[in-house]
């Protein structure tokens, strides 16, 4: 059987390995990280409601339990198309009859000043796990001093989409829950949570009801809504907008946007907006026979899909299903993309969900659906029923979180505020 490489174990990657495996091809799956992570919930991550190990999981297991793949920990970093071979950051050559790309995108800050230098995006375990320690060690910091009040905690989330609305909706539970009762030193007030967008509205895939609902809870749980807001530039301990006024922060979460890896300029590859590699109707990359793209770093140039997890998903399958077209001489089909609804939490028992034949949900209803889906999604069982046991713990025990925390770490606005006293005390 022909050899399949497949480049990035994100969701578009894992489900053409599958689908390539019960077809019988050989297949070589390549990711720079030797686990699969399910970004959706690394939100969750990022605020201490679940642990690292509960959204990923191990690539060299998913291999075994594959008949036919094999698993190689290695960035690509070219491709050599005269003579089919992937080259990656180790040297190694691998060659290849089939390629499929699903590295997925990384953060797009848009060339603001100072946005890639001084923000943080959760995209990857690390990134998760950087936030969480920023946010909780911050607050370990500012509850072990004598006069906490005098120092507060503001995190800015950059971006109004379902990323930045389920943190923003995350972080105010954790201010009116979490640190009334596990930082009793700390005073509620002094603890900022600010959702910025530049549009005029919340959520942009989803209907304008929904979108409204999403604002008035955010709101009503303490979050400040900052729509029609521009950033300008951000700075270390600081972010200014484009109407001049300026906000002292702590942290500045970006889920502003995305763009396709810088690294795929490098691979003779069509690229078009936002980075993405442009393919076919076929998920072929344009001009290549051989080669096919799927999932957010990929764009169908006469049919734009939204980048989700679903479309990835879909794409991949359908990949893999025409490789095996073209192994029996069959001619390659057209991909059509079937919605099955889009969703959004903001918090404890609400959240926003729609489906693509008109039925709207919001609340209890709403929020279970969306419980109930991203554990099915999951990879392994034992990360269903940790997963399970996780979120049930957080939200449906006493309205206290007992957060997953780790190292502490001190913000560039905790260290000014500590040389000023310095210098006051000198």
């Amino acid at each position: 059987m022909p050899h399949v490489v497949v480049v990035g174990a994100g969701f578009g990657g894992i489900s053409a390995t599958d689908e390539l495996s019960k077809e019988g091809f050989r297949v070589t799956l390549l990711d720079r990280f030797p686990y699969n992570t399910f970004q959706p919930l690394l939100y969750q991550v990022a605020t201490g409601g679940l642990n690292p190990g509960d959204v990923t999981y191990a690539l060299r297991f998913f291999a075994a339990r594959h008949e036919g793949v094999r698993f190689r920990r290695a960035e690509v970093i070219a491709i050599d198309h005269d003579q089919r071979e992937v080259v990656g950051d180790d040297g190694v050559r691998i060659g290849f009859d089939y390629l499929v790309i699903g590295n997925g995108i990384t953060t797009n800050h848009f060339g603001i000043p100072g946005a890639e230098e001084y923000t943080m995006s959760m995209y990857t375990r690390a990134e998760a796990l950087g936030v969480r320690d920023t946010i909780f060690g911050s607050l370990e910091i500012i509850a072990g001093r004598s006069d906490p009040n005098t120092s507060g905690f503001t995190v800015v989330i950059v971006g109004g989409g379902p990323t930045g609305v389920e943190m923003a909706g995350q972080l105010a539970e954790l201010k009116t829950e979490t640190i009334p009762s596990i930082y009793p030193e700390l005073n509620p007030a002094r603890v900022h949570v600010v959702l910025v967008e530049m549009t005029d509205y919340l959520l942009a895939p989803f209907d304008n009801a929904l979108r409204q609902y999403a604002l008035k809870e955010l709101i009503k749980r303490g979050v400040d809504v900052r729509l029609k807001t521009a950033i300008s530039e951000v700075e270390a301990d600081r972010v200014d907008f484009k109407d001049g006024s300026s906000m002292p922060v702590d942290l500045v979460i970006w889920a502003a946007g995305v763009s396709g890896d810088p690294l795929l300029r490098d691979w003779g590859l069509p690229i078009g907006r936002a980075g993405r590699i442009e393919v076919n109707e076929d998920t072929r990359v344009i001009g290549e026979e051989r080669i096919f793209a799927i999932g957010d770093g990929s764009i169908v140039v006469d049919n734009p899909l939204p980048q989700l997890a679903q479309p990835a998903v879909q794409m991949g399958k359908f990949a893999a299903r025409q490789i095996a077209r073209l192994h029996r001489g069959l001619e390659t089909e057209t991909f059509h993309y079937h919605d099955k609804g889009t969703m959004a939490t903001i918090g404890r028992g609400d959240a926003v969900l729609q489906m693509p034949v008109g039925i709207k949900l919001t609340g209890i209803p709403a929020w279970l659906g969306w419980i109930v889906l991203h554990i099915a999604y999951l990879l392994g069982g034992r990360n269903r029923v940790q997963t399970l046991i996780n979120l049930g713990s957080r939200y449906l025990g006493p309205r206290r979180s007992n957060a997953i925390v780790g190292d502490v770490l001190e913000t560039p606005k905790l260290r000014a505020i500590d040389r000023a006293r310095e210098q006051k005390s000198a």
